[in-house]
């Protein structure tokens, strides 16, 4: 049974939790002064307890506080080493200095609707906001279970600007030409660094993390396949590891044709004849990486940045490593490829993320597939 006791000078109140180990567990704190203070701390505590199975005041943590108790409960638990860092920044950068010093449990709809009309205001990607959004809705839906800190989770009211209204990704989704590919190419020619992560990335459509941790063990030259199950992800200062792909359909089997197979064949002489060349001070390691620089160390996606600003800055090419995946993407769907077989080539786990990252390329596939139905139909 629930009550109060005066010990000293102060008023103290107890109940009983469920049994641990047989028996009850019993809650004492302090509730005041006077016995009319500790039987109102008495009633707060146990309705607390009854609607949050915690007699903590959970409804006074902070904004920040609970984000660090999620990041450390949940995303550090569930979540790849990339996420983490992507949320984190999310976290540090944006929620924290906007909405940190609320009380988690006076963040209102309204609050978190105009944090979002704010970023878009303030010029931010549609896929930034859309990440802003999904940090906030994540992370306040399991303030209300498991965590129970909130009743009602304010993001579920919460809208996204119309994506007419949102710069388009089509400006960071960018897609390269043959043109262009050749002249990057003649400025990062066979010997580069970078020749066999371009050729690769090309004509694969693969992530720049999936190039990097290409090994050879992974490349089947006589039946023409890569296999795509490992990445090589950054530990900060300059440490990389392996990783496991972006999602359980990122791990794939893609088919190369014969121009792929001869540029790997000739590299994999290439890397032979440096080895004997450098002799002991090859810098190979065990894991036979694909993509080596002439030394025989492995080439990161740290290095990759560079390879940007060069042809971004020196060859005046709109470019990042990933629009070798897009220009990949783009060709096959503009060439008449089955959208289904570009889909698990690119290792999406839904067909409707192909469809919607290269919707500017479908939208123009049926006009084409209408102008064709028309031009059949005025020959009959």
């Amino acid at each position: 049974m629930p009550g109060t006791y005066k010990r000293g000078d102060n008023w103290y109140y107890y109940f009983n939790t469920g049994k641990v180990d047989g028996s009850y567990k019993k809650i004492c704190r302090k509730g005041g002064k006077t016995k009319v203070e500790a039987e109102k701390a008495l009633r707060k505590a146990l309705e607390e307890f009854e609607n949050t199975g915690n007699t903590k005041a959970a409804s006074s943590i902070s904004v920040s506080d609970y984000f660090d108790y999620w990041y450390k409960n949940y995303v550090l638990v569930n979540c790849k080493y990339n996420t983490q860092e992507a949320y984190k920044t999310v976290i540090e950068n944006h929620i924290k200095p906007s909405l940190g010093n609320y009380k988690l449990n006076a963040v209102t709809p309204a609050m978190l609707q105009e944090f979002i009309n704010k970023k878009y205001l303030n010029g931010f990607s549609r896929s930034s906001i859309s990440n802003f959004y999904g940090v906030l809705s994540g992370s306040l839906k399991a303030a209300v279970y498991p965590y129970q800190f909130i009743k009602e989770n304010p993001m579920q009211y919460v809208k996204l600007p119309k994506e007419d209204k949102i710069k388009e990704d089509n400006e960071d989704l960018k897609v390269i030409s043959i043109e262009d590919f050749n002249k990057i190419i003649d400025r990062f020619p066979q010997g580069s660094s970078f020749y066999i992560p371009l050729q690769i990335a090309f004509y694969t459509g693969m992530r720049a993390a999936e190039v990097c941790g290409l090994t050879w063990e992974c490349v089947d030259l006589d039946n023409k396949t890569l296999k795509v199950e490992k990445i090589l992800i950054g530990k900060g200062k300059g440490i990389f590891e392996f990783g496991t792909p972006k999602t359980k359909s990122s791990n794939r089997t893609i088919t190369i044709g014969n121009t792929l197979i001869e540029i790997l064949k000739k590299h994999k002489i290439y890397q032979a004849e440096n080895k004997l060349k450098y002799g002991q001070y090859y810098r190979a390691t065990t894991d036979n990486f694909v993509c080596t620089k002439e030394n025989g160390e492995n080439v990161t996606t740290d290095t990759l940045k560079y390879l940007s600003r060069v042809v971004n800055y020196e060859l005046g090419i709109n470019f990042n490593f990933h629009s070798l995946r897009h220009t990949h993407a783009t060709m096959l769907l503009e060439g008449g490829a089955n959208i289904k077989d570009i889909q698990k080539r690119l290792g999406h786990s839904k067909l409707a993320t192909t469809m919607d990252t290269y919707s500017h390329v479908t939208e123009k596939m049926k006009n084409d597939t209408v102008d064709i139905f028309e031009s059949l139909v005025a020959k009959k």
